[in-house]
């Protein structure tokens, strides 16, 4: 048991399942329900499992299922979370960086200059201060906006720009409407300041920090904080124009929308699609051909120590730059005119292939504990799960409870699997004083 509690980056799954815990007590009081009601025991587990771990899936209609006590406890859940995320993040950087030896140390501080050399408390300040200015200001624009142009009262449109700030940011997906925002898919003042909100929170802060010190010269950046930048400039891009062609004729998506309403409504939701949660469009409306592109962007999900889930964008492109240099038969793998090591290359190979066989045995088990499963549905279910995206095509609200135990334990380990493996494939490197007879065994 000592074992286990000795190095910090060991703690990292207790440090999200002790409020997860706390949350599902939480919840199962009454006065949470609008019927005033004590939900069952998965749903509270669920629904807790979904705010900490910044997902927003839900198994029930949350407006007209959680009361306002319940709405509160999720918003606090989620800010939780979020908060537990990026400080955790630090932590476990900083715990890595100082662990590695002195060579491999002055490495990541040098690829990681906001934080290599700062005190602790100093960083989690920059983070906390970061995390409430973004959301104080999309509160603003979102409960204006409520307040002046649809006529709701100020309390009401304050405790709704709240709620969807401190969504947006942590890149939550919980709403307090029953079709989502698709009511203001079309309202620019309402869909791109949680857009942006939610691309921000998806950056992470070691990309953050270093892009706004040195906003001017992008040159600068490091590696890690260029490939984070330029590769979400690019997902988003490229997801941008897929849906909006997909979707361009579909009347029940944006096909009913004019030219404006379509380009707003289509760049939202990728935006909101890489890990957000947030439907501006109606996903169970979608055509075929825009699922996979979902699939994608949800699995790939946002920067590294962000609130973003997945496998992260670094991880992605990473992996790109290894196929490109193996196709031109390179020796080695080069990002910048730096060369990656081959460590960290097998890091991402790892985390990648570890994330799509979680992805397809989570598929196969909804297939199995829901009768007459689309294997997309489930495919899509599964994927926003581990992802920590929150979309979904109406499946989790329908599957059994063991259907929905399983998506929790994805959600679960989604958040925290690719945080404590990637810092523990770190912490666990090997030398060795000899190495066997090379040998090169047919692959193909």
């Amino acid at each position: 048991m000592r074992r286990i509690f000795r190095h910090p980056v060991r703690l990292v799954p207790f440090g999200f399942l002790v409020p997860i815990l706390i949350g599902t007590g939480l919840l199962m009081i009454r006065a949470t329900t609008v019927q005033y009601e004590r939900p069952p025991f998965v749903t509270a587990l669920f629904t807790a499992t979904s705010a900490v771990s910044v997902t927003g899936m839900a198994v029930n209609d949350t407006p007209n299922y959680w009361s306002g006590w319940g709405l509160v406890i999720i918003t606090l859940l989620t800010q939780l979370g979020g908060l537990g995320i990026l400080s955790v993040a630090a932590l476990v950087i900083l715990t890595v960086s100082r662990q590695l030896g002195l060579r491999n140390r002055l490495l990541v501080e040098a690829e990681t200059q906001e934080f290599g050399r700062g005190d602790v408390a100093r960083l989690l300040r920059r983070i906390v201060v970061t995390v409430f200015a973004c959301e104080a200001v999309m509160t603003a624009i979102v409960a204006g906006r409520l307040w002046l142009g649809y006529d709701y009262s100020p309390g009401y449109a304050l405790w709704s720009g709240v709620f969807h700030s401190v969504q947006a940011f942590n890149n939550g997906g919980f709403a307090l409407y029953t079709d989502g925002l698709v009511a203001f898919g079309q309202d620019p003042w309402v869909a791109l300041p949680l857009a942006f909100g939610a691309i921000i929170g998806g950056l992470g802060f070691p990309a953050l920090f270093e892009a706004v010190r040195e906003w001017r010269r992008p040159v600068l950046w490091t590696v890690a904080t260029k490939v984070t930048i330029w590769g979400s400039v690019a997902l988003l891009a490229a997801g941008f124009l897929w849906l909006l062609l997909s979707e361009w004729t579909n009347p029940f998506s944006i096909g009913q929308y004019g030219m404006g309403g379509k380009v707003l409504a289509a760049f939202a939701q990728t935006a909101l699609s890489r890990t957000g949660g947030f439907d501006v469009i109606n996903v169970e409306s979608l055509q075929e051909e825009s699922y996979p592109l979902l699939v994608a962007l949800m699995f790939i999900g946002g920067g590294s120590a962000s609130t973003a889930g997945g496998i992260k964008v670094s991880t992605f492109f990473l992996l790109a730059f290894v196929i490109w240099a193996e196709l031109r038969g390179e020796p080695d793998v080069t990002v910048g005119h730096r060369r990656v090591a081959n460590a960290t290359q097998r890091q991402a190979v790892t985390v990648a292939l570890l994330s799509v066989a979680l992805v397809a045995l989570g598929t196969v088990a909804v297939i199995l504990l829901t009768e007459r499963t689309l294997f997309y549905k489930a495919l899509f279910e599964v994927t926003s799960a581990f992802s920590t995206t929150g979309l979904t095509v109406g499946l989790a609200q329908s599957m059994p409870e063991s259907g929905q135990l399983v998506l929790t334990v994805l959600m679960f380990i989604g958040r925290v699997g690719p945080l404590a493996l990637g810092s523990a494939i770190a912490l666990n490197t090997r030398r060795r004083r000899y190495r066997y007879p090379e040998e090169q065994p047919i692959v193909g």
